[in-house]
């Protein structure tokens, strides 16, 4: 993970006491959790409706949701550590947990998000090549390939992952995933880590977004309200990583940019003197990433229709629908099958 270190110069490299920004970062996780697990469940047996439709879309944004879920979880976990000021007071095992969900989620989420655009720009810019190839096994591949490799990478991290790294037991502070310096091995994998798992997705978002709102209004297949969906999605997808992931991975790339480039390592030296001045706000592009749970329903909202009905109709209340009212099932032929 990106904090391992030699846990006995924690305190030393950077202070970290009892402040008011444990709290603040407290109220974003309980936020998380709370709006996270309402939207999350409130969305997913319409997406399951959805998916029984072999909608590919339903099938990307129920793989989301799972992911999401399982993240949600594990976030009364976090509470507790800013609830006790950034100490971890369970067993060390539940922090490596923690973390384990924390950075799957991310990269499960990252990379799902690529294969929705992705898929966008295949279905707007070449829909009648693309058509028969789209099937919901399509989907259901796609997403189980990103899942067994997030997933086993980061088994194989875990397994090798030294506890006491992790947990600053002799300076009496458990620390979770907050220990200075970072090894110079931890550097080379956060700059891996930025470029593989955000950097590359970021980029084949861009290119597949650039393609998308170049080709919507000009397609004479689709009609408004399909142009509008496409474009929502693709603001929303925009969103997601400029507000969630970006910050995240921006100053994650500045801080292994200072660790190679500071002469002085020391808890006296420059090096400390950053990261103690950076915590903070590191702090917070870790909270903001956790909101990603909470945005990713809302791009279910975005392209469907009659949501409300929808709810209704999981709920079992008896509600009128027609084939129309579909959000994520196959729009009219003349509208490219969009959704």
């Amino acid at each position: 993970m990106d904090s391992a270190a030699n846990s006995s110069s924690n305190i030393s490299c950077v202070e970290i006491g009892d402040s008011p920004i444990s709290d603040l970062l407290m109220s974003v996780y309980i936020l998380a959790f709370i709006f996270g697990l309402l939207f999350n469940l409130l969305t997913l047996c319409p997406v399951w409706h959805q998916v029984k439709q072999d909608s590919v879309l339903g099938i990307f944004l129920l793989s989301l949701s799972i992911s999401d879920l399982f993240y949600i979880i594990t976030l009364p976990l976090w509470i507790n550590y800013y609830l006790n000021d950034h100490n971890w007071t369970l067993p060390p095992e539940t922090c490596s947990v923690a973390g384990f969900f924390y950075y799957s989620n991310m990269y499960i989420s990252i990379y799902l998000l690529c294969c929705i655009s992705v898929d966008r720009s295949l279905l707007v810019c070449y829909p009648l090549h693309f058509k028969i190839h789209r099937t919901s096994r399509y989907a259901w591949v796609q997403s189980a390939v990103i899942y067994i490799l997030v997933v086993v990478l980061h088994i194989v991290i875990l397994i090798n992952d030294n506890l006491k790294d992790a947990h600053d037991d002799e300076n009496n502070r458990d620390r979770c995933y907050e220990t200075y310096p970072m090894t110079y091995y931890v550097a080379i994998f956060n700059m891996a880590r930025v470029a593989i798992g955000f950097l590359l997705p970021l980029g084949v978002l861009t290119v597949s977004y650039w393609k998308i709102l170049a080709t919507v209004d000009k397609s004479p297949g689709l009609n408004p309200q399909a142009k509008r969906k496409v474009r929502l999605l693709s603001y929303g997808v925009i969103g997601i990583f400029s507000v969630c992931f970006a910050p995240y991975h921006i100053m994650l790339l500045i801080r292994s940019v200072v660790y190679f480039r500071a002469d002085d390592h020391s808890p006296e030296g420059s090096y400390c003197k950053f990261e103690q001045d950076m915590h903070f706000a590191f702090s917070c592009t870790l909270a903001l990433s956790s909101l990603n749970c909470v945005v990713d329903p809302v791009l279910y909202v975005l392209v469907s229709n009659g949501v409300r009905d929808k709810m209704r109709l999981c709920l079992k209340v008896k509600q009128k629908s027609t084939p129309e009212e579909g959000g994520l099932t196959p729009l009219k032929e003349n509208s490219s099958n969009l959704i």
